[in-house]
């Protein structure tokens, strides 16, 4: 994980909970991935409609939460590599590369902006990520 960026950044709870979201995804920590979210909370990920959203609504709700780290996340080995981000009010914006090796072996790199939202809790209300999916789909190998 190369998120020093992040590490090194001056302190706000909105990236406090990015790095937790990233530090939990890379160590296949479910629990502890899930446990920051709001139980309204919703992903976006990628915004608008794509094979992983097919209605483009997002996975509302903490049953929709669970089903997408269960199916899109837990499948696969990712890694993020964060080089700015930028935190403001109760949020935190962060751009970067996630490199995914699929359980099949494949490998793809992503390119992205990540909005992650707290609620007045403290809790992550939204995470909205904005990529180009077929640009993934090109880049496995």
């Amino acid at each position: 994980m190369t998120i020093k960026v992040l590490l090194d950044a001056r302190k706000h709870p909105a990236r406090d909970a990015a790095i937790q979201s990233l530090q939990c995804v890379e160590n296949n920590d479910r629990e502890g991935w899930l446990s920051i979210w709001a139980e309204d909370g919703f992903i976006e990920d990628p915004v608008g409609i794509s094979p992983l959203d097919p209605e483009g609504k997002g996975h509302r709700g903490m049953q929709a939460i669970i089903r997408f780290y269960d199916n899109i996340i837990a499948p696969g080995e990712l890694r993020f590599t964060i080089r700015h981000t930028f935190a403001c009010g109760n949020e935190c914006a962060n751009v970067g590369t996630i490199s995914n090796k699929s359980a099949e072996g494949l490998v793809s790199r992503t390119e992205l902006v990540m909005l992650y939202r707290l609620n007045d809790e403290g809790k992550l209300q939204s995470l909205r990520a904005f990529w180009e999916f077929d640009d993934t789909v090109e880049s496995m190998f």
